[in-house]
């Protein structure tokens, strides 16, 4: 008992330094040492957790399995509600910091991007994800698409042309809620594709994905553990608030009889495509600020290894000034 007060006290006290660190490097003048302190500050702030998410939530092929993981669980960390909203507040600073750099350098010719898939049962955190998780960043470089059921115009073509048409430019963001998975998915359980049509997906999507890694984007893939329960009671508060009544569909109840099929299905999918240019993290998502916490760390920790500067001046910043009458 005294070691796990020990652990929260010291989450607050690197909470409180990393606070300080990036009020320091907000101050400071000097690009390079700006963002030293900035990458230290980051560092202090992942060690929040006992276990880093990156290895801790991947999906191993032959190892991990789906119906095993407690989704009311939050592995790795071991701080309250109150600090993981205090983490995500200070990462969101961070990716701020980062996405505004990958974005200047994306106007200069460089490649470097994100892509984030989420996936999840209905109800599982999905959105807000997307509200928590990016408050702090420019809209500008940030694209977000959710995809349901294909139109007759996206039907007419590829599966993953309407995919294509959504990554994201040089130096930007893309969010997908939901994604190209739904067409190996939804096939599956609701048998409307041939097996052989809809397993062919697989090697399509790894070969897909490669050569978008290949590219300069990063993959982020995350699929949000629920429990039936917790589902149900997202459910129910939909039907007891009217300004939550949007939210809800019929077609979720026919989704969550099938819950075991789309297990199966989904074990699969993680099984055939968590790739070391795309793998898959499963992370427990009952407890919402959770899963929102765990996101943030993947992501503001890409960004930071993409090991970026800001792009330098490419005229001459005397004749510049001359001209401004300084």
């Amino acid at each position: 008992m005294a070691k796990n007060g020990e652990a929260k006290q010291n989450i607050a006290k690197k909470l409180k330094k990393v606070e300080k660190k990036l009020a320091l490097a907000n101050s400071m003048t000097d690009v390079a040492q700006r963002l030293t302190t900035a990458a230290k500050a980051s560092e202090i702030l992942s060690s929040v957790f006992t276990e880093p998410p990156a290895q801790r939530l991947l999906f191993r092929p032959n190892e991990t399995e789906l119906r095993t993981i407690d989704p009311g669980s939050t592995p790795g960390f071991t701080g309250t509600k109150k600090e993981c909203q205090q983490f995500i507040d200070l990462s969101a600073m961070e990716i701020e910091r980062y996405q505004q750099m990958m974005y200047a350098n994306g106007t200069r010719g460089g490649m470097r991007r994100v892509l984030i898939i989420l996936q999840g049962m209905d109800a599982s955190g999905k959105g807000g994800i997307v509200k928590h998780v990016f408050s702090q960043v420019n809209p500008m470089g940030v694209h977000y698409h959710g995809f349901g059921a294909p139109t007759a115009l996206e039907k007419s073509h590829n599966y993953l042309w309407r995919i294509r048409k959504e990554l994201p430019n040089p130096g930007w963001i893309a969010i997908f809620d939901r994604s190209q998975y739904e067409d190996i998915v939804m096939p599956r359980v609701y048998g409307t594709l041939p097996e052989k049509q809809w397993r062919a997906r697989y090697k399509e999507i790894n070969e897909f994905e490669y050569k978008l890694a290949q590219s300069g984007c990063a993959i982020l893939k995350f699929y949000l553990v629920s429990s039936k329960e917790a589902q149900r009671q997202r459910f129910l508060s939909r039907l007891d608030d009217p300004r939550k009544y949007w939210k809800f569909d019929p077609s979720d109840l026919d989704a969550r009889e099938r819950w075991d099929d789309y297990m199966d299905a989904w074990q699969d999918v993680f099984e055939q495509t968590s790739t070391s240019w795309a793998p898959w993290y499963l992370i427990p998502s009952d407890q919402r600020w959770y899963s929102r916490m765990v996101v943030s760390e993947l992501l503001h920790n890409t960004m930071k290894n993409f090991n970026l500067t800001w792009p330098t001046l490419d005229v001459d910043r005397k004749d510049i000034l001359a001209r401004l009458g300084e």
